[in-house]
């Protein structure tokens, strides 16, 4: 193939996403060039005053099947898959009538955006472009001789090109391969959303072959550290979060921004009552429920300040006024909640190095999904930690019950837990986190450590003894052995709740019973590495 430089005599122009295709066609038109088109992308230049030629006339076939068959006919594919350097590809296109397509442009359906709307599953199905993906992947393997596009972004400088005298054999390369990246993303969104079908009661599927795909947001400045590489790219799914977010002000996000906003958000989502969380390397590091976001502000900034300078805060509730200027006391590299109210938004603008999103909901903590990691070789994947854990789902193991408080501590400490990372030991008193240990080797390094880290909250918080004192503790799994609850009660707990399943178990219920504490146990283990 030699790299010479190549100019359109006719071009095929359909589109989903209609933007520049106006101006794209005039400078076409302007060049001599014959359109096609079909549908909507064909009224679009029509109501532009450009000649335009239904694809259905270009052809002499109709659309039929609602549509569903109009360019899927051989005077299309001919035209783009016939070689221009093979005479008895020249002959036969002419013997049948088959006019070359030097052009494609083409973007697909908007099936991601369908999904993403809530649509049912015919309208889903609808959605799913065929005529759009064939005709791309015939005008990319025809690179030689045809230039697929399937950007608008890409329209300036295909226009440039022409500028120069006509696309080049490099370029056309170049959107070919852009091409069957769209198409293999396009292909990997279908299939996870056929593979979501097959899930039943919020049950993930883990099917033989696992597509994955996205869409490059944003190149990020470096990763966790300075000499790693780092992109954040989306993959369509319409859960509020990093994703949906809008940023409304602040320096760019680096990858440790975005991770730990994630992490700090996905816990927040846990909680029905306004709920504050407060993130410092991808652990909580304070968290609590309260009437209004100002009080659950406090408590949680309450449970370790030294660690929340710096730290992200995420909020299930719309920010406002008066928890913004709270915040706003303290450094925080970003805020993250559904919405702000306008004087939130007045406050905020002051820190001109906060970043503050706004995601325009919450996502379902109990909603299926995947969640994966890399691993030498290939990656592992598995079903979100969307586990719930409720009052009727507990047994409690010891002669005494929980209180109705402590109870309603029990419950909230666990939803903690599943947020920490492992081994993780979390004290809660009145909806609130008064301790956090997270991931120590060993269980009873997570409860001493979170003590201590409660009797340095103490410390500055005027008080006398550790916020640990009448508190109720949590632990992300079992306690192998007792000397982990002893810990816990030497703390100052008066209840506690712990998955079970020790072979130890009874061992550690009778330490319990000998301190006059609560314990139940959930059945149900968070460990998060």
């Amino acid at each position: 193939m030699t790299d010479t430089r190549f100019s359109p005599r006719r071009a095929l122009l359909s589109v989903s996403d209609k933007t520049g295709l106006v101006d794209l066609a005039r400078a076409l038109v302007a060049r001599n060039v014959e359109i096609l088109s079909t549908g909507g992308s064909a009224r679009t230049l029509r109501e532009a005053g450009l000649p335009v030629k239904e694809v259905s006339e270009h052809t002499g076939f109709p659309e039929i099947l609602d549509g569903r068959v109009k360019t899927l006919v051989p005077w299309i594919h001919g035209g783009i898959l016939g070689r221009r350097d093979k005479e008895e590809h020249e002959a036969q296109m002419q013997e049948h009538g088959i006019a070359p397509i030097d052009l494609v442009c083409v973007n697909l359906y908007p099936f991601a955006a369908t999904v993403a709307s809530g649509a049912d599953a015919e309208q889903c199905v609808e959605n799913i472009d065929i005529g759009g993906p064939a005709m791309v992947r015939a005008a990319a393997k025809n690179f030689a001789s045809v230039a697929i596009l399937t950007s608008p972004a890409q329209y300036a400088g295909f226009l440039e090109a022409l500028e120069q005298g006509g696309t080049t054999l490099a370029e056309r390369r170049d959107w070919a391969a852009a091409a069957y990246t769209h198409t293999a993303a396009y292909d990997g969104m279908i299939s996870a959303w056929f593979t979501r079908q097959g899930d039943e009661e919020g049950k993930v599927a883990l099917p033989p072959v696992l597509t994955l795909s996205g869409q490059r947001d944003e190149l990020l400045r470096y990763g966790e550290n300075p000499h790693q590489a780092a992109a954040f790219y989306r993959d369509g799914s319409a859960r509020p979060g990093l994703a949906t977010a809008k940023q409304i002000q602040g320096k760019a996000l680096s990858y440790n921004n975005l991770n730990d906003t994630d992490a700090a958000f996905e816990a927040v989502a846990e909680f029905d009552e306004p709920t504050v969380v407060i993130v410092k390397h991808a652990n909580p590091c304070g968290v609590a429920s309260a009437a209004t976001l100002v009080e659950a502000w406090k408590a949680a900034l309450r449970c370790d300040p030294v660690s929340a300078f710096g730290g992200i805060v995420a909020l299930n509730r719309t920010l406002d006024e008066a928890t913004a200027e709270q915040i706003s006391a303290i450094f925080t590299e970003v805020i993250v909640a559904p919405d702000a109210d306008e004087g939130a938004k007045a406050i905020l603008a002051k820190k001109k190095n906060l970043r503050l999103l706004l995601t325009g909901g919450v996502p379902d903590a109990q909603a299926p999904g995947l969640s994966f990691r890399s691993v030498s070789g290939g990656f592992l994947a598995q079903s979100r930690d969307n586990g719930h854990v409720t009052e009727d789902m507990l047994k409690v193991v010891t002669k005494r019950k929980p209180t109705a408080q402590e109870m309603a501590d029990l419950l909230f400490s666990f939803r903690v837990a599943k947020h920490v990372k492992s081994n993780a030991v979390i004290y809660v008193k009145n909806q609130a986190t008064v301790g956090i240990g997270a991931g120590q080797m060993s269980r009873v390094d997570s409860a001493r450590i979170a003590a201590r880290k409660s009797e340095d909250a103490a410390h500055a918080a005027g008080e006398s003894e550790a916020l640990t004192k009448g508190s109720v503790a949590a632990s992300d799994a079992f306690f192998p052995f007792a000397d982990g609850l002893e810990s816990v009660v030497a703390a100052g707990a008066t209840a506690v709740i712990q998955p079970g399943g020790s072979i130890r178990d009874q061992e550690v219920i009778d330490a319990a019973d000998a301190a006059g504490i609560a314990m139940v146990f959930t059945g149900m283990r968070h460990f998060r590495h």
